[in-house]
């Protein structure tokens, strides 16, 4: 058995048993190992910002880590961006990066790099296996990292040599560290808080944007008549029909403000106080209300959902909370094509279970309004807005959780950062549904320019932000990726193909002309 074998093996051993792929020379004992080992599922990528993506979607899915294979450092950055946007999102992560053998790195050759110093920024955990012996132990080592609450990336390099000299055996599975018990003290403010008088919310991030822990945030709210607020982009959020409703905070700053105007307190369960996404010339960064009280009832590596449940039994919150009623939009025929006639037709259409991958910037909150009141369902955003990450999720949650129809928002400039990610739903044979609102801009980015003061943008500024010289012919992309694919320019031809694609299974996209 080699170091790249006992690597393998320690990963199925800790429950690891998905690897999203993009390897090279380095890593070939990896992939040769993958033939010796039973229990792990190899899916390759065709750019690494595409693997790290899709263990992302994988991890939000399913609550436990895959592990990504990347070649040096190189291939470590390309993944970076949704290696960012999963650190923003909790997500637990193995990262195995092949280096260098150790005798080689002295030689500078071409692909030699600061790894670790690439991987520090996103990674929890990072450490280089220098001796074969070691390998097994520092695999179940990382792995642990990762679990560790709330979830996190732990980075394992890998040098070539200790991949192909001889090791002793597979490590065994090291315990989860797991989340701890909101303290009773916490408890017992946050219930003081709620009591009080005032005007209060709860903001939830992470496990307790549950259905189960949603049901005792409701209770919570019955009782006290607090607001319950999720992040603008929570990772992972259970809606629809049947699931207590939660209001998403606002994107823009000033809209923000408003919508927390007059709060007096307002209790974190696993999230942050609200700010805004970025700076803007004379607008706040700070969004709550002066004099606002701050409760964290429980911080993110801490039991959300528990605390939760034992809040509403400190307040007595016993009686049955408000939940969303089932109420489909109709689905629309004739009249104009666009983000909201398409968002309309989805929320008609999407069943229930289904799994929303979101990076459809402008165009995806229409969807959102209309499936609000729908078949239950997941939404997925975009965690740290780091664009080129619906598409990649969507196929990590399609790997997930093979039973559920997953549908991928996402517009014609994001969607060109990984659309490698087709090919891989293809090969995989994923239950995918891409909808690509095709503008034909970068439509956020020509808001925003107006948001930092150019009011009379010239020709080349705009030129920066446009997608249609020469337009992105997107099925044709998907269909030479093996995706069956087609073109909607009506809401009835849109609301048809749609209709089929959730009738039947497999990978398609749908390219909604409306720029």
């Amino acid at each position: 058995m080699n170091g790249a074998e006992s690597l393998v093996r320690t990963l199925v051993a800790s429950g690891v048993d998905v690897c999203f792929a993009n390897p090279g020379t380095s890593e070939m004992h990896f992939v040769g190992a993958l033939d010796k080992v039973e229990g792990i599922r190899a899916v390759l990528g065709l750019f690494e910002g595409v693997v790290t993506g899709a263990a992302d979607g994988y991890a939000r899915m399913s609550g436990r880590p895959a592990a990504t294979l990347l070649h040096l450092g190189p291939g470590l950055a390309n993944g970076l961006a949704n290696l960012h946007n999963a650190r923003r999102a909790n997500s637990p992560i193995v990262n195995i990066v092949g280096d260098h053998a150790t005798y080689h790195a002295q030689y500078d050759p071409p692909l030699a790099s600061d790894v670790a110093g690439f991987a520090r920024p996103v990674s929890a955990w990072v450490h280089s296996s220098l001796s074969p012996r070691t390998v097994a132990a520092d695999t179940a080592r990382a792995v642990q990292a990762a679990r560790a609450a709330p979830g996190q990336i732990a980075t394992l390099i890998l040098p070539a040599d200790t991949a192909w000299l001889e090791a002793e055996s597979a490590a065994a599975a090291l315990p989860v560290l797991g989340s701890s018990p909101a303290p009773p003290d916490a408890i017992a403010r946050a219930a003081s808080a709620l009591k009080a008088a005032g005007r209060t919310a709860v903001l939830m991030r992470g496990d307790a944007l549950r259905a189960s822990a949603l049901d005792a945030a409701g209770r919570v709210a019955a009782e006290t008549g607090c607001r319950l607020l999720c992040d603008t982009f929570a990772p992972r959020l259970d809606r629809g029909a049947g699931i207590v409703a939660v209001e998403r905070i606002p994107y823009f700053a000033e809209q923000i403000v408003e919508f927390l105007t007059g709060l007096d307190s307002i209790v974190l369960v696993g999230a942050k106080p609200p700010t805004a996404f970025f700076a803007y010339p004379g607008k706040p960064s700070w969004c709550l209300p002066d004099g606002c009280d701050i409760v964290h009832l429980a911080h993110a590596h801490e039991d959300g959902p528990g605390a939760l449940a034992a809040l509403a039994d400190a307040l007595g919150a016993y009686g049955p909370p408000e939940r969303t009623p089932f109420v489909l939009p109709e689905l629309p025929t004739g009249g104009k094509f666009n983000a909201y006639s398409i968002g309309q037709a989805i929320g008609a259409l999407l069943p229930e279970g289904a799994v929303i991958s979101d990076d459809g910037a402008t165009s995806s909150g229409p969807t959102l309004a209309a499936t609000m009141t729908g078949r239950p369902h997941v939404h997925l955003a975009l965690t740290g807005g780091s664009i080129g990450q619906g598409l990649p999720l969507a196929v990590g949650a399609a790997v997930a959780s093979p039973d559920r129809k997953v549908v991928c928002l996402t517009g014609d400039g994001s969607g060109l950062y990984t659309p490698q990610a087709l090919w891989t739903m293809a090969r995989e044979g994923l239950d995918v549904t891409v909808v690509v609102f095709a503008n034909r801009s970068y439509k956020i980015l020509n808001v925003e320019l107006g948001r930092v003061g150019v009011t009379e943008p010239g020709p080349k500024a705009n030129a920066m932000l446009t997608l249609s010289d020469p337009e992105i012919g997107w099925a044709t992309l998907a269909r030479g990726f093996g995706v069956e694919a087609s073109e909607a320019a009506t809401i009835e031809a849109f609301a048809d193909q749609f209709a089929d694609a959730m009738r039947n299974r497999g990978p398609r996209l749908i390219e909604a002309v409306i720029g």
